[in-house]
């Protein structure tokens, strides 16, 4: 096995440690990664793409059979981020004649992206706090207007995971609980992991026709990351919580800002 083929092992192996351990950081820290390796900013982002889909397909079927997924909220949010994937990808595709202003527009929106995710894996506590006290102060919204604002966030998270393969996990998790603080945090997990599998998988095989895809590598990566994200759930816990998110909040936002 030569360097590259290792790199690529143990950056899976890594980012599925990460993972398994804090729930977050997969397409944060992948993506940023494989520009690293020196692959080009859109197929990497098709890359990690496919491998997110993979890798949380395994969460779905474990969030399902503890019946943490409310799959009315997924299928909202689908109705929004699916179309939504879909544009981005068209707009991608008209951009593709012009590679240059293609790995621009992809740099730039990781960038942000992660500066924006960077602050979710930070605050986020915070920002829980925040929400619980004003969905108790704020009169009850109807079905109907909630309904559509699930459909909105999910048109904001289809267009930023197409584009960056970055938002799905802390992003869209710290959105959800604004619009469903009532939601126990288990089942809110469970159910945005739920929704970022079609997500990906649709961007993903978007992506891959497109061209923006290496197979060799995603399965190099896949290699690499099911085991660390065994071994990582397994030591989830054990390192506290206070120590973990600021690393992982100041690793992505210097990283966002290397990019912007």
């Amino acid at each position: 096995m030569d360097f590259g083929v290792l790199g690529f092992v143990i950056a899976g192996l890594v980012v599925g440690f990460i993972v398994g351990m804090t729930g977050v950081g997969g397409g944060s820290l992948m993506t940023p990664i494989l520009l690293w390796f020196g692959v080009n900013p859109a197929a990497a982002v098709g890359t990690d793409l496919l491998y997110a889909a993979v890798t949380k397909a395994g969460g779905v079927w474990v969030h399902q059979k503890n019946r943490n997924i409310d799959w009315s909220i997924t299928g909202w949010l689908a109705l929004g981020s699916l179309p939504a994937a879909a544009l981005t990808l068209w707009f991608l595709q008209w951009l593709q004649g012009d590679q240059d202003a293609l790995n621009a527009v992809i740099k730039q929106s990781l960038g942000l992206v992660l500066v924006l995710t960077a602050l979710a894996v930070l605050f986020k506590r915070r920002l829980l706090a925040v929400a619980s006290r004003l969905s108790g102060s704020r009169p009850p919204m109807s079905q109907r207007s909630l309904n559509a604002l699930t459909v909105i966030v999910g048109v904001v998270l289809g267009a930023m995971v197409t584009l960056t393969s970055i938002g799905a996990g802390a992003l869209g998790t710290v959105a959800l609980f604004f619009l469903y603080p009532l939601l126990v945090t288990r089942r809110l997990v469970g159910t945005e992991i739920a929704h970022a599998v079609p997500l990906t998988l649709v961007a993903g095989l978007g992506h891959a026709g497109m061209g923006n895809m290496d197979w060799t590598i995603l399965a190099y990566l896949l290699v690499g990351s099911l085991p660390g994200i065994y071994f990582g759930s397994h030591l989830s816990g054990r390192v506290s919580d206070e120590v973990l998110r600021p690393c992982l909040a100041i690793m992505l936002a210097a990283i966002g800002y290397k990019l912007i």
